[in-house]
């Protein structure tokens, strides 16, 4: 399984400072070396419009804020990503129950497994500056936290 994020670029859109330390673990034990960290729905606009991810993961409330604009923007463009809520699927909306849902809280394996089932089959995005180990991990400057592996 440490091969499943190999060489790809992440975006992560969560608020909570715990639990996005919780994911960065998670991620780098699933192979990633390349993530963005967001915390509000406007970083994650901004990141979605400059940069270029193979996979997102988007927790549905950014402190009370619901983030239907950024499911919006990735589906637009064909970013694949999964939902990360503590709510029931009425959160959610109909729009997206076609995409895996991690429940809060979940386990490295959960993430592993919904990982696989949105990454099958798609290939890895080329980004500019992309080395064989990745790219840097870098989070907007608001960001109280920067992620960096490699």
């Amino acid at each position: 399984m440490a091969e499943l994020l190999s060489g790809r670029h992440i975006l992560v859109v969560e608020d909570e400072m715990m639990i996005l330390m919780m994911i960065e673990d998670m991620l780098a034990d699933l192979g990633c070396k390349s993530m963005t960290a967001v915390a509000t729905v406007s970083q994650a606009l901004a990141a979605i419009t400059h940069e270029a991810f193979d996979v997102a993961m988007l927790d549905m409330n950014l402190n009370g804020d619901k983030s239907h604009a950024v499911a919006a923007a990735l589906m637009v463009g064909r970013v694949p990503f999964l939902l990360s809520t503590g709510y029931d699927s009425c959160e959610i909306g109909d729009r997206y129950r076609d995409r895996p849902i991690l429940r809060k809280p979940f386990t490295s394996g959960d993430l592993a497994v919904a990982m696989a089932r949105i990454l099958e089959g798609t290939p890895r995005t080329s980004r500019p500056g992309q080395t064989a180990t990745g790219t840097a991990c870098r989070a907007p400057k608001n960001f109280p936290r920067k992620f960096v592996r490699g």
